[in-house]
């Protein structure tokens, strides 16, 4: 099996040297005391998925990569049940000693790169695209906080940004697109939304869900009655929902309608999910399997040492792809455990 053999000057960004202050090494893990851990990695973000994967492809460099490398349009379902282990394990992994989580979340990215239609050239690590992602992920804790709760303060929400540095921090990359405050940001993501995020057609392909297959946790629906009475109102319902989350501007270049009707119907089902979700549920069995598995560690459930918490079989790439060090699977976490050397920072 062919594993990521490359170190971090592998790949060249044309970057300038970091200045002293926006080092990554400077930002040690974030851990329990975060505001960070307290609300994220939550199945309540499975409302903003569809969001998160169109804001990212929106960007025209991550879209083209998408279109190009990603096998997410074969196995959707799949994919991202297995991705929420490692994007997750960035931010918790901090507490299973020897966690690297981050940088192997990095060298996935390592071969993705190609060209655009105009000519120019793309690479997965180019740190403008690289935090565009991490953006959506940060802030998208802040836009289903405002929809769904737990309700943020204004200083609570400064608090998850300035988190957020040490969490892009973890991934050992370029610290230069990061912008310094929580009003800087806010230019940043108002400029993106505004000048720079494009319609694709990774975005529409990531908006169509129609044609899959009913999700994990309905695996009990049989097909034939899913695609015939509850697949056309699954996807009418979720393209509303997404709707919701996006910016005026960016429902304007994907030409989504949004009324005041809308926008009221979307605060009462943000009302509702932040009773059922945040007011009833037991918080240890709202979290993502490995975010649970971190707490727990914390707690004494789980001994500090003991192996990460990896995805089950049935979201594991198939076949050769298994063997793909573009994926995360647990046949490499195993691998990499055997003979760490095969990755190197």
């Amino acid at each position: 099996m062919t594993e990521v053999l490359a170190n971090s000057a592998d790949v060249s960004t044309d970057e300038p040297a970091e200045s002293p202050s926006r080092r990554p090494e400077d930002y040690p893990p974030l851990g329990p005391d975060s505001l960070t851990w307290q609300i994220w990695g939550t199945w309540t973000g499975m409302f903003q998925g569809l969001w998160a994967g169109s804001m990212q492809n929106m960007h025209p460099k991550l879209g083209a990569a998408v279109w190009e490398h990603s096998d997410f349009f074969g196995e959707r379902w799949q994919r991202l049940m297995r991705s929420l282990y490692p994007i997750s394990g960035v931010v918790f992994d901090s507490v299973k000693p020897g966690a690297a989580t981050g940088h192997e979340v990095r060298d996935y990215h390592r071969d993705i790169k190609g060209r655009m239609e105009d000519g120019s050239r793309y690479h997965a690590l180019d740190p403008d695209v690289f935090y565009w992602a991490h953006a959506t992920f940060w802030y998208g804790n802040v836009r289903l906080c405002e929809r769904f709760g737990p309700w943020l303060s204004e200083a609570q929400k400064r608090q998850l940004f300035s988190e957020s540095k040490n969490w892009y921090a973890q991934y050992g990359v370029s610290m230069r697109p990061v912008p310094d405050t929580y009003e800087d940001f806010l230019e940043y993501w108002d400029y993106m939304c505004h000048n720079v995020l494009r319609d694709h057609p990774a975005v529409r392909t990531v908006l169509d869900i129609s044609k899959l297959p009913p999700p994990p946790f309905l695996s009990f629906i049989p097909e034939w009655f899913w695609f015939r009475f509850m697949a056309e109102n699954n996807q009418r319902f979720f393209t509303w929902l997404t709707t919701g989350f996006y910016d005026e501007s960016v429902r304007e270049i994907l030409s989504l309608p949004w009324s005041e009707r809308d926008e009221r119907l979307f605060r009462l089902l943000g009302r509702g999910v932040n009773l059922v979700m945040h007011r009833l549920l037991p918080k240890r069995f709202l979290r993502h399997p490995r975010p649970r598995d971190a707490w727990d560690r914390v707690n004494g459930r789980v001994t500090a040492d003991a192996p990460l918490v990896e995805t089950p079989e049935r979201n594991m790439p198939s076949g050769a792809e298994r063997d793909n060090p573009m994926h995360y699977c647990p046949v490499h976490a195993a691998r990499r455990a055997t003979y760490p050397g095969l990755v190197s920072d």
